[in-house]
């Protein structure tokens, strides 16, 4: 028997049905169509599938889709609040940390996560916070002059 959840995500009401055993994942992709959020693992170890889940960053292929019942889930499709870039987006394409896009979103998310979280991070404690978001194609040091220049760009009110 389906399951009725009622939740918020990325600001809009929202209300599906799911099988109890169903992933988040599979919710926001399969159900709700909602395809930003990418599967790399299955198994929580890749951080591709990455959102926030009431102000917790959250692997959503470890999240059951009726633990969702109340929540606020934030995902890659809300991290622009218009049809402009977030500057997040923005740092991610002028420093090129992206190239065949799997892991991407999960980054975008952990990254605005993290500078909610701590506005001036070190590089130390930015590489430590998305130390559990793997990419495979960049070697990482783009994506982290990325974060670093997100995060100076947002200090400065732009």
């Amino acid at each position: 028997m389906k399951a009725h959840v009622t939740t918020r995500i990325n600001q809009e009401s929202v209300e599906f049905l799911c099988e109890p055993s169903e992933t988040l994942l599979r919710v926001l992709r399969d159900n709700l169509g909602m395809t930003g959020t990418k599967e790399g693992c299955g198994s929580g170890d890749c951080g591709a599938c990455s959102v926030v889940l009431d102000g917790e960053l959250v692997c959503s292929c470890l999240v059951l889709g009726v633990e969702a019942q109340g929540a606020s889930i934030e995902t890659v499709e809300g991290v622009a609040a218009s049809d402009e870039l977030h500057v997040i987006q923005q740092k991610f394409l002028e420093h090129a940390a992206l190239q065949c896009g799997v892991c991407t979103p999960g980054l975008i998310v952990a990254t605005k996560a993290l500078l909610a979280e701590n506005p001036s991070p070190t590089e130390a404690e930015a590489r430590y916070y998305l130390a559990g978001n793997l990419c495979r194609c960049t070697g990482y040091d783009k994506i982290i002059k990325a974060v670093m220049d997100s995060a100076a760009t947002m200090r400065e009110g732009a």
